[in-house]
């Protein structure tokens, strides 16, 4: 497994996730950073995009899952965020964090969740 990374952090959506029914109606920011395990030195050596996982082509899977797909649980967003960007075969694994501010009284920043995933867990 590769130990280089791509990184993608900060990303914010505006999505339809959540188990409240005012949450899907509604939507809500959604904030996701992505980590892509894959072997850079391709790229490096030949400073050429075909050789290099593209950012811009993660970013937009990203964006497809969070503002065109409607889901109760960050838990599936994150799933289906990592399964999206595991099907370059150049990425080894991902981890991604998707981050909201629920509709619920309290003090606090925001809750995530965060998962890893790796080729080996989708079965290819």
């Amino acid at each position: 497994m590769a130990t280089d990374r791509l990184l993608l952090e900060g990303l914010q959506f505006f999505g339809h996730h959540g188990d409240v029914e005012a949450e899907r109606a509604l939507g809500g920011r959604v904030d996701v950073d992505v980590e892509i395990h894959t072997d850079l030195r391709p790229a490096g050596r030949s400073d050429q995009l075909v050789d290099a996982v593209d950012y811009v082509r993660c970013y937009e899977a990203v964006r497809h899952v969070v503002e065109t797909r409607q889901h109760n649980l960050l838990e599936t967003v994150a799933e289906e965020i990592a399964a999206a960007l595991l099907a370059d075969r150049r990425v080894d694994s991902v981890r991604v964090r998707v981050a909201k501010q629920p509709p619920i009284a309290g003090v606090f920043h925001r809750f995530a969740v965060m998962i890893e995933r790796s080729r080996q867990d989708a079965g290819a």
